[in-house]
């Protein structure tokens, strides 16, 4: 299993790629979970020493200082501390400090009048939801033989394709089934990978009956049809839930009917993460520019509720941007507040009585018929090439607009 993303450093130029790789199942893998119990009681411990300096000081823990009182406690008090590596012990500090800068920007743009999305300050966690830590090149080598090296242990991993670039970081993961992953991030001197050029562009409207509808008939209607991965698992997810509400709390067959419900919901998202990468590559290959609507998902899934999660927009749009950027092509946004549903395609005339049950509709000026999801795709397409600068995209429109 192999999870490509795109990501870029603003410190450095080079672009980094992570790939994810799945252990194989062994009893060396329990050394692994220790070091992340272990990662666990330090990221709390951390968080204690945070709390305790506000109560006395109302000041915010520098980091140089958390630090250095770290290197003095763990040869004076915990030095069962060692087995974890001293950088892998920094980042837990670093993501500690990144969190808190969060939670203080949420607070002053709160001051300033702003309606920001919330943030609250880091917390202590649970051994079982604490997930991962991260190690440098010095403490974890990978060799050729689909071998990671982690504290001088080996350890096998499925290796669907070759890792590129030069290793920077390698984060080990555990999943609540208990499967642990590694996380391989690596610096590419060129992100860019050949890739046909189409000279193709479309919008893109994403609805409910259809994941995303196209503004022309390049790509296949069967190609952007979204399967409902939860609705398909959710009457075997409803029979492993009820038999874990039954189960005595600290049993054995507790523990292996909470595992079967880990088990579905990971199936559940697989098949989502699948599903997604099949259309992002279907666009990409098809496309040089796509256009999108900037949606707020999160007032859609008040409205539309469990639909609008199922379908998982927001994590697919991350995946286009990935692979986007991977092959030279672009990805635009319109304003959400542009009416691309409202606005007849043809003649750019406004209706404003359509609501959201009318599905089709026929304009009052032009007595053109609309498709509604057809053509809100149009317009953000036409909308997202004028702001790209991009000619010669409608010359239907073009004309009717001069004449």
């Amino acid at each position: 299993m192999v999870e490509v993303v795109a990501r870029s450093n603003k410190s450095e130029n080079k672009p980094k790629k992570t790939f994810k790789f799945k252990l194989y199942q062994s009893k060396k893998n329990k050394k692994l979970h220790k070091l992340i119990n272990l990662s666990c009681s330090i990221y709390n411990h951390c968080i204690a020493l945070h709390k305790r300096y506000y109560r006395l000081y109302k000041k915010h823990l520098n980091i140089n200082q958390l630090q250095k009182h770290i290197t003095k406690i763990k040869s004076r008090t915990k030095k069962h501390w060692f087995i974890l590596p001293s950088q892998s012990i920094q980042q837990i500090t670093e993501r500690i400090e990144n969190s808190y800068k969060r939670f203080y920007d949420y607070i002053k743009a709160k001051n300033k009048g702003l309606k920001p999305a919330s943030v609250s300050p880091p917390s202590f966690k649970k051994y079982k939801k604490y997930k991962s830590f991260i190690l440098k090149q010095s403490a974890c080598k990978i060799a050729d033989d689909n071998t990671v090296i982690i504290n001088k242990c080996k350890y096998k991993y499925f290796s669907s394709r070759p890792i590129d670039g030069k290793i920077n970081t390698i984060a080990v993961k555990r999943d609540a089934i208990g499967d642990i992953y590694i996380c391989v991030t690596t610096e590419l001197d060129n992100l860019n990978s050949k890739s046909p050029m189409t000279g193709k562009s479309a919008g893109f409207d994403f609805g409910l009956k259809q994941f995303l509808t196209a503004s022309d008939d390049t790509i296949k209607v069967d190609d952007l049809i979204m399967p409902q991965t939860f609705l398909a698992n959710i009457k075997q997810l409803k029979k492993e839930q009820q038999q874990l509400s039954r189960k005595i709390k600290g049993s054995n067959n507790r523990n292996r009917a909470r595992l079967s419900v880990a088990r579905r919901y990971k199936k559940i998202s697989n098949q989502r993460n699948y599903n997604h990468h099949q259309i992002a590559n279907h666009l990409i290959k098809s496309y040089d520019v796509m256009h999108f609507e900037t949606l707020n998902i999160r007032a859609m899934q008040m409205m539309w509720g469990r639909k609008i999660s199922d379908y998982g927009f927001s994590d697919f749009m991350k995946i286009l941007e990935s692979k986007a950027k991977e092959r030279s092509k672009t990805v635009n946004y319109i304003d959400r507040w542009y009416p691309s549903s409202k606005t007849c395609s043809n003649c750019l005339e406004i209706n404003k009585e359509l609501s959201l049950r009318d599905r089709n509709w026929t304009c009052n000026s032009c007595d053109v018929h609309h498709d509604r999801d057809k053509n809100a795709s149009i317009n953000i397409h036409r909308v997202g090439a004028s702001t790209l600068s991009l000619r010669n995209v409608r010359p239907e429109l073009n004309q009717a607009i001069s004449a």
